[in-house]
């Protein structure tokens, strides 16, 4: 049996909602506006033909689509899904009795980003496939394109895959091939092996090196242990050349990240010393650098020794310094950040509440908070606000094209 259903919003994952007298029912791949006849249960729509299609609906561009759970948006016309995106972020900011500006989302153009997580398994017949998990489940969807992939790691996926083969030793092995593209070539970091039984064994060790030779990789590593290098993983961080740590946290569009760090550098103009938190391997801190000395912390040793290593590459920065330290468990105090006027500090997605607090407390006049998450950056913000700061504005960067996640740059001034 089939309902006819009209879709009256977007939910925060990606889904049509139709209200019925039942309750809400989640129709996935739908618009505001649409009618649709589905095979409605528990509170989901299976089989969706959709009867009466919104204007703002699009060709998708992948032949993935629909199948392949790494877009929800490719049938949505950019301007409505961008308008969509910001208003996540002022839901967020209402539900903490924020009311400030936020700026248009800003756009990133398909074929731009540069790190991928590409799992991989095997057939029953033997072939090794990779490529993306199915829509709500532990299913593998093969890819052969990715449209919001830069173009040099999607012609990488066939190589990859003969990579990925000699990571499935194991029958309960599910290995990730985490690939960057770097400024010196493709950087793999594969996870998901299994270590239980004694990890990879040395020939296959051997044979994974092999492929990586074979595609010219600039360097494999398993879980950030190095396996080989054939030149070291390079990005650019401003004006700074920086080495890229196995397995390191990297910003997935460069696009994105010059959007974020020109508006961080905007806000801190005329400041006379800048702490950067959660820094990673630097990616705002030499930005940073050219307009005053940098105090930069992060949780990663290896992020931390990235940047050093990073320290010598650019002219005329001003003083960086750098610790590795846990900001979650110790988190920098005001006396940590005497003489700090401006301050970024860019968290994981669960956010910073106790760094937030010790921030509140010091003397920057400004302070610029980054994130990937709306929810809990709003949370954070709510402690600034309460101890005497203004969120000036909100930008929403849309760094995962087609996808329901958010990043944002927030500026806050006392």
């Amino acid at each position: 049996m089939t309902d006819m259903l009209t879709i009256a919003r977007i939910g925060a994952q990606g889904d049509g909602i139709a209200e019925t007298p039942a309750g809400p029912v989640f129709v996935p791949l739908t618009l505001p506006g649409e009618t649709v006849r589905a095979r409605v249960a528990d509170g989901r729509a299976e089989d969706v033909e959709v009867i009466t299609a919104s204007p703002d609906r699009v060709a998708p561009v992948s032949p993935h689509y629909g199948d392949c759970g790494g877009c929800a948006f490719q049938h949505w016309a950019a301007d409505p899904y961008l308008d969509w995106k910001r208003d996540q972020v002022r839901l967020a900011l209402e539900r903490e009795g924020i009311d400030t500006e936020i700026e248009a989302t800003v756009a990133t153009p398909p074929g731009t980003r540069r790190r991928l997580a590409l799992h991989a398994r095997r057939t029953p017949e033997g072939r090794v496939i990779l490529g993306f998990k199915a829509r709500r489940s532990w299913r593998l969807v093969e890819v052969s394109v990715c449209p919001v992939a830069d173009p040099r790691l999607v012609t990488a996926f066939l190589g990859l895959a003969r990579l990925a083969g000699a990571f499935l030793e194991h029958p309960k092995s599910a290995p990730t091939l985490h690939a960057t593209l770097t400024l010196t070539g493709i950087d793999v970091d594969v996870t998901g092996v299994e270590r239980r039984s004694g990890g990879l064994s040395r020939d296959r060790q051997m044979q994974a090196i092999r492929a990586a030779a074979d595609m010219d990789l600039a360097r494999l590593s398993l879980a950030g242990d190095t396996l080989v290098m054939a030149r070291q993983p390079l990005v650019a961080f401003g004006p700074a050349t920086v080495p890229v740590p196995a397995g390191g946290f990297l910003q997935a569009v460069p696009e994105a990240e010059q959007a974020m760090t020109s508006r961080a550098l905007a806000a801190v103009k005329g400041a006379k010393k800048i702490a950067d938190l959660f820094c990673g391997a630097g990616t705002f801190t030499f930005p940073l650098a050219t307009v005053a000395p940098v105090m930069a912390a992060d949780a990663s040793a290896a992020g931390i020794a990235a940047l050093k290593g990073g320290l010598g590459s650019a002219k005329g920065l001003r003083t960086i310094t750098a610790e590795a330290r846990d900001l979650f468990r110790r988190p920098w105090t005001p006396y940590d950040m005497k003489g700090v006027d401006a301050v970024v500090f860019d968290p994981p997605r669960a956010g910073a509440a106790e760094q937030t607090l010790q921030i509140a407390q010091t003397k920057a006049s400004v302070v610029v908070g980054v994130s990937c998450n709306p929810t809990t950056f709003a949370r954070d913000a709510r402690i600034l606000i309460d101890a005497g700061f203004r969120l000036e504005r909100v930008t929403p960067i849309d760094q995962f094209l087609w996808s329901t996640h958010v990043e944002l740059i927030g500026v806050f001034r006392r």
